[in-house]
Order: C-alpha cells, then structure tokens, then sequence
C-alpha cells in the first residue's frame, strides 16, 4: 500500500465503504469523515494528500465551508463527489479551486483518473 493518504468525507455509510474498498485496491490509505466538523478535524490531524468531499450532509456545515475551513489551515487538493448540482452550488465550488467535480454515480475509472490527476498536480504521484 502506498503512503497516499486521502480523505473520504461521505455521510452515507454504503457510498463510503464502497469509496474505501476502491482506494484501498488502488494502493491508497482511506480516512474517513461523516460530517463537516469531523472532516475539518481529521485534516487538520491527518494532513491527507488529496480529499474526496460529498457537498451536502445532514446538518451542520457544507461540503465547500468545509473545504474553505481547512484550506485556511493546509493547502490540498480536493474532488467533490455530490449526489445532485445546481449552478449555484458548482460556482460555490467553484471558489475553493478543486481538482474535479464528479457528480454521482460517477464511472470507477473516471474517478481513478481524477485521483491520479490530481495527485500527479500535486506532485504526489
């Protein structure tokens, strides 16, 4: 397994399982985070490589305040994975400079290239 650390924020349980089983197979180390808050903390402990954001959780904050707290903090990458955009919520997005924006139910493969892609700008990969 690689030392590649990336961040899955996800609040549904089978979305993320199955997001952990595919990084995991591509040599990837997941972390996982359930809502906003807990993605701002474990960011800021784990420092990930790269952060898969869902934008909309139950309560509290959104997946792109999230992403404005940390960048605050550290500098990664991030690729959104919502289940639904509006324009709005893609020019939100928008401000925090993510390295893609794929909308549920994403192709695996679309989603590998996206990880490598943005690992590769990063100089992580």
């Amino acid at each position: 397994m690689s030392d590649i650390k990336i961040l899955v924020v996800e609040d549904e349980a089978i979305v993320m399982m199955e997001l952990q089983h595919k990084l995991k197979s591509w040599s990837y180390k997941p972390f996982t985070a359930t809502s906003g808050e807990d993605a701002i903390k474990k960011a800021i402990q784990i420092k990930p490589d790269l952060i898969l954001m869902d934008i909309m959780f139950k309560g509290g904050i959104d997946g792109i305040e999230v992403i404005h707290q940390i960048k605050d903090h550290l500098d990664i990458p991030v690729i959104y994975l919502p289940a639904h955009s509006s324009d709005e919520v893609l020019e939100r997005a928008k401000t925090t400079k993510p390295c893609a924006y794929l909308i549920k139910p994403f192709d695996e493969r679309e989603l590998q290239i996206n990880i490598e892609t943005a690992l590769k700008f990063s100089n992580l990969n």
